[in-house]
């Protein structure tokens, strides 16, 4: 009877423990149920490299919509940091497999930071959780401290018009330490978890091209861009 009762302990132990997919509260083993999992990986684009040839290249894993959507908005604002794990994966094995990644020896990776307070306030960095798995599955050096928000911004999805966005991100971003002392020989690519408009890379792009630091590109989960591709 006591190993009945100790079995039974155990089970429900186990059932209660198992962490559940924070999408939609199935059981998960892993960040993820394999539902949607499997509604996730549906979510990328055929062409994530078709915005590569602009002035400043793009490569974007998948469509801001739906389950992306949502699976973003849950690690941001949900405290799921455990989400960025696979979808720094996804974009690292994508970007892979792209002409782009072919043509680059050597990159050093560096995340849209956050201002401290909203840092303080979230208790991570998406786009820096996002590049560090993105850089566990490239082998690509992660440097997260490479550029500092220093101008606390309002939400870009606020604001209705590309100039106003602009303006909103003037001054917003400058060289971290690190960088100061010594800037990066390899050239740059920069993760973010959406790009829309693309005012926030071309920030950032601006600062590090100023200090003679070459930027490479833009890597993204989503766009929220018309047309799929962007």
């Amino acid at each position: 009877m006591k190993k009945g009762i100790d079995w039974l302990t155990k089970g429900l132990l186990t059932l209660f423990l198992k962490p559940n997919c924070p999408l939609c509260d199935r059981p998960a083993e892993a960040e993820l149920c394999q539902y949607c999992q499997r509604q996730l990986q549906r979510c990328q684009l055929n062409n994530p490299g078709a915005d590569w040839q602009e002035e400043l290249p793009v490569f974007v894993w998948g469509n801001y919509g739906g389950i992306l959507k949502r699976a973003i908005a849950a690690l941001k604002y949900e405290n799921n940091p455990q989400l960025s794990r696979p979808l720094g994966f996804w974009l690292g094995e994508a970007w892979l497999k792209s002409v782009a990644a072919k043509r680059a020896k050597k990159l050093v990776v560096v995340p849209i930071p956050l201002h401290p307070n909203k840092l303080q306030k979230r208790g991570f960095n998406q786009a820096e959780l996002i590049a560090e798995s993105f850089c566990q599955f490239t082998g690509y050096k992660h440097q997260p401290h490479g550029l500092e928000r220093v101008r606390e911004t309002e939400a870009q999805f606020n604001l209705s018009s590309r100039e106003e966005r602009k303006q909103n991100l003037a001054d917003a971003f400058t060289l971290g330490n690190s960088w100061r002392k010594n800037s990066p020989t390899s050239p740059v690519l920069i993760v973010d978890d959406i790009y829309t408009t693309g005012a926030t890379v071309r920030s950032a792009t601006k600062i590090l091209r100023q200090q003679g630091i070459q930027v490479y590109g833009v890597v993204a989960i989503a766009s929220s861009r018309k047309g799929g591709n962007g």
